[in-house]
């Protein structure tokens, strides 16, 4: 791994850290994020958004053992979809915990995603906690596909910008959602 990515992934971390919020490549869009367990840096992140609390936002995390921490009872078939994922999924869970409240659902559910892409699942994995993960735009206004859409007065809302992968100019895809209901019922909200 190059200097460049672990000089990024420090700052980025100790920027969070100090419940900063910054704006950093994923393995799908670019995001804003911030330490997932601190209540008031979420709600940084929905006023940079400038949206409602009572909509949720996802988290990454680096691996699938994660996945049991943040929630209570992960329904079998939730191993199999991550495993078997050819592409980014993220699943929303019932039953979160150790999470920021305000970062819930009204029904007490989250959409976590485990990332493969290096750098963030790095970054996840330095962090030692979840992180939100939502897309780098004003809610309403259409998602940026890479980091030259991405408006100005957001970059400047943020503590931290991530210089890694800013020059890359395919336009990735948002993830695949798929919700998991009691008894392992699955509902696909987004393919």
């Amino acid at each position: 791994m190059h200097q460049e990515m672990i000089e990024e992934i420090k700052k980025a971390c100790q920027v969070m850290n100090e419940g900063g919020v910054i704006l950093y490549p994923t393995d799908t869009i670019w995001g804003i994020g911030c330490d997932a367990t601190n209540e008031e840096a979420v709600r940084r992140v929905y006023q940079i958004k400038q949206r409602s609390d009572s909509k949720a936002m996802l988290v990454l995390v680096d691996s699938s053992v994660k996945v049991d921490f943040y929630v209570q009872d992960v329904p079998d078939v939730a191993w199999d979809l991550i495993e078997l994922a050819d592409k980014p999924i993220t699943i929303i869970y019932s039953g979160a915990r150790n999470l920021a409240p305000n970062l819930l659902a009204e029904d007490g559910s989250v959409g976590i995603r485990v990332t493969n892409e290096e750098f963030s699942k790095r970054l996840c994995r330095q962090f030692r906690k979840a992180i939100v993960s939502t897309s780098a735009n004003v809610s309403g206004q259409p998602s940026p596909g890479n980091f030259s859409e991405i408006s100005e007065e957001l970059k400047s809302m943020v503590d931290y910008v991530v210089k890694y992968r800013q020059a890359e100019m395919e336009r990735p895809k948002p993830s695949g959602i798929i919700k998991l209901g009691k008894g392992g019922v699955i509902k696909i909200i987004r393919e």
